[in-house]
C-alpha cells in the first residue's frame, strides 16, 4: 500500500474507530434514504455480462451488494478500501449474503489502486472521494482501471441550493447531526462530516476535475433536494 499522508492516517483512524456503529448510523441520521440514494448510483451503471466492476472506497460494502442485486450473475465486483475496520464488517456483510462469491474485497487507496490499466466495465465510489487526500489523483487511478466505454459513478453529499430548504437542513447538518452522532459513536466523526462537505468542490468544479481525470460526457443528477448528487462520466473509446 502507498504510504499514507498524516491526514490519510487520521482519515483512516476516525473510520476504522466508527466502523462497528456505520452502517446503524448511516440509517439513523439520513432517515433510511441513502439506500435509495445507493440504488440510483448504481443504476447508472451499464455492466455487460461477464463484466467487472470496481467499488472504491467501500466501506462496509452497502455499495457493492447493490450493485450485485442490479446485475447479472455473471458480473465480479471488487470493494476497495483502505480502512481495514471497514472492510471486516464488509466481507461479514458479503459473506452473510448471497452474493458472496461474487465480491472480493480488497485494503487499497483509492490514489494507488492494485488493478490494471482498462480491466472494469464501471467505477464507483459512494460518499468516498469526499475522504481521498488528493482527489484529482484518486480521479485519475478510477479512470485508469476503466475500460474505454465504461462509467465513473460518485455519489456525494453536497450543500442543497433551494433558498427555502437550504437553511433547514444546514441546521441539521452542522448542529444536530454530530449530536446525534456523538450519542452513539465519536462525536468528532460526525462534526467531520459536514466540515468536509462544507469543504467539497461545487458541482461544476468536480466536474471540471472529472474531465482533467480523462472522463467525458459529464453529467450529475441532484437527489433529495441536493442533499446528495450524483456524478457520472465515461471513459472515452
Amino acid at each position: 500500500m502507498t504510504k499514507l499522508t498524516a491526514k490519510g492516517r487520521a482519515i483512516r483512524e476516525m473510520f476504522d474507530e466508527i466502523a462497528p456503529r456505520y452502517d446503524l448510523l448511516n440509517r439513523l441520521l439520513s432517515f433510511g434514504v441513502d439506500r435509495r440514494w445507493r440504488r440510483i448510483a448504481v443504476s447508472q451503471l451499464a455492466i455487460p455480462q461477464q463484466g467487472r466492476v470496481l467499488d472504491v472506497a467501500t466501506g462496509t460494502g452497502d455499495v457493492a451488494l447493490e450493485i450485485a442485486r442490479q446485475t447479472a450473475p455473471s458480473v465480479r465486483i471488487v470493494g476497495a478500501d483502505f480502512t481495514q475496520g471497514m472492510l471486516v464488517r464488509g466481507r461479514e456483510k458479503v459473506v452473510a449474503s448471497c452474493h458472496r462469491g461474487r465480491i472480493e474485497m480488497v485494503n487499497a487507496p483509492c490514489e494507488a489502486l492494485p488493478h490494471p490499466d482498462a480491466i472494469f466495465d464501471g467505477v464507483t465510489i459512494a460518499f468516498g472521494i469526499r475522504n481521498v487526500v488528493d482527489r484529482q489523483a484518486g480521479l485519475r487511478e478510477m479512470a485508469r482501471v476503466l475500460k474505454p466505454g465504461g462509467r465513473v459513478v460518485v455519489l456525494e453529499f453536497a450543500t442543497p441550493r433551494n433558498r427555502l430548504f437550504r437553511p433547514v437542513y444546514l441546521c441539521y447538518f452542522h448542529y444536530l447531526l454530530p449530536r446525534l452522532g456523538g450519542l452513539l459513536s465519536r462525536r468528532s466523526a460526525y462534526q467531520y462530516l459536514p466540515e468536509s462537505v462544507q469543504e467539497f468542490p461545487d458541482r461544476q468544479t468536480f466536474l471540471r476535475m472529472m474531465s482533467d481525470a480523462g472522463l467525458t460526457a459529464l453529467r450529475h443528477i441532484d437527489l433529495t433536494g441536493g442533499i446528495a448528487v450524483v456524478y457520472i462520466g465515461e471513459k472515452p473509446h
